[in-house]
């Protein structure tokens, strides 16, 4: 693999441990602006909703810039609106500071799976995006807990002045390594590249992702909860359980990426059938300490192993969008991240049950084994008249 798909992974190691970190943050910044837990954890949502807008936005923005000034003015800016979430005393501030960060951090991602896909021969393609996807799995492995400890021991603060300096060096990198390609980018054709998104395989491809999706953070969104109201755990406990989480996450796109092509091959199939039996197994044993943790690596790997393969599917289906693909998938990952904790609140905010949010991803990884399964009997049904 081409080291520069290294350094882009270390930017999304920094982005998405922003992402993710406020889950452990909310408590000390609803103290210290005076504001409810409950406004303090909708920065979350604005994350999730900056993504979601972002992605397509930035990408047709920047799809005519340079390679090299789209990456590197997407990660000034993120590392500026941190700064500025770091020193400000309004919670509107902050707040925008987070929408802000999350609309850079899609036209970032947007254009870095363009660009790891640019790099590699076809063949290769899913395993540059789990190089690139690494950065995620890994902020969940040591930057979301590394982040809770050290909002702890110094305040929520520090940890925004900690992930602006953690993108610095990769600020510096990207300026140095990446791609400028200057000729050539004006003939890319926004319009057209958007009309890929009439195609069927596209659109079912980007469906799978967000229900794939949907189903793992409706969980993961509810661990730490789950942990300690109904395994008991102490608080100290939930960065352990987010660690194996990612641990789990890591193993799983690692894997997948030696496999990844783009296509729907039998492992994969066999892992999403694994799916929600995992989520099913949870639900029912999330009350004992050792099979939370065990179960918990099992499903991070298979979420993430899974979604790492989807994304490359979304690339490959998407391929007459060079430009524009990664933001497709960016748009597919973070709809699941914002609607399957959405569906879990509602869910457990009625029963009361906090177990049910796994529940919630139990069906929705079903509804996502239901729709390959209808959509593999269409296309065999479809060869055999072909045939006939």
């Amino acid at each position: 693999m081409p080291v520069f798909l290294y350094v882009l992974a270390l930017a999304v190691f920094a982005q998405g441990t922003s992402e993710f970190m406020l889950s452990g943050l909310v408590p000390g910044i609803a103290r210290d602006l005076s504001v409810s837990v409950g406004a303090a954890a909708s920065l979350t949502s604005a994350y999730a909703i900056g993504m979601i807008v972002g992605a397509p936005v930035m990408a047709a923005l920047s799809a005519r810039w340079p390679r090299r000034r789209a990456l590197a003015g997407f990660l000034a800016a993120f590392v500026v609106v941190h700064v500025i979430g770091a020193v400000t005393t309004e919670f509107a501030v902050l707040f925008g500071t987070r929408v802000v960060a999350a609309i850079v951090n899609a036209g970032f991602l947007a254009v870095a799976m363009s660009v790891a896909t640019a790099l590699v021969p076809a063949e290769r393609r899913g395993r540059a995006t789990a190089v690139l996807l690494s950065g995620v799995t890994l902020s969940c492995v040591a930057g979301v807990p590394a982040g809770a400890l050290l909002g702890d021991w110094s305040g929520w603060r520090s940890a925004f002045w900690a992930v602006a300096a953690l993108c610095l060096p990769a600020l510096a990198l990207v300026f140095r390594q990446a791609p400028a390609d200057a000729a050539g980018r004006a003939e890319v054709s926004v319009r057209r590249e958007a009309g890929a998104l009439r195609s069927r395989p596209v659109r079912w491809a980007m469906v799978l992702a967000a229900v794939v999706n949907g189903a793992t953070f409706a969980t993961f969104a509810y661990l730490a909860v789950i942990a300690t109201d109904i395994a008991h755990l102490p608080a100290a406990a939930v960065p352990a359980l987010l660690a194996a989480f990612g641990v789990g996450a890591f193993v799983g796109v690692t894997t997948a990426g030696r496999k990844a092509d783009g296509g729907l091959g039998r492992g994969l199939l066999l892992a999403l059938c694994a799916l929600p039996v995992g989520w099913a197994v949870l639900a029912a044993t999330s009350a004992y300490t050792a099979p939370l943790f065990v179960v918990t690596i099992v499903q991070g790997g298979l979420s993430f192993g899974i979604g790492s393969t989807l994304v490359a599917r979304v690339m490959h289906v998407a391929s007459q969008a060079p430009s524009l693909g990664g933001s497709f998938a960016t748009v597919a990952l973070n709809a699941g991240a914002f609607l399957g904790p959405l569906v879990a609140g509602v869910t457990t905010g009625t029963t009361g049950d906090y177990r049910d949010a796994a529940w919630v991803s139990t069906a929705l990884a079903a509804t996502a084994v239901a729709a390959v399964a209808a959509s593999r009997a269409r296309a065999a049904r479809a060869e055999v008249e072909a045939a006939g």
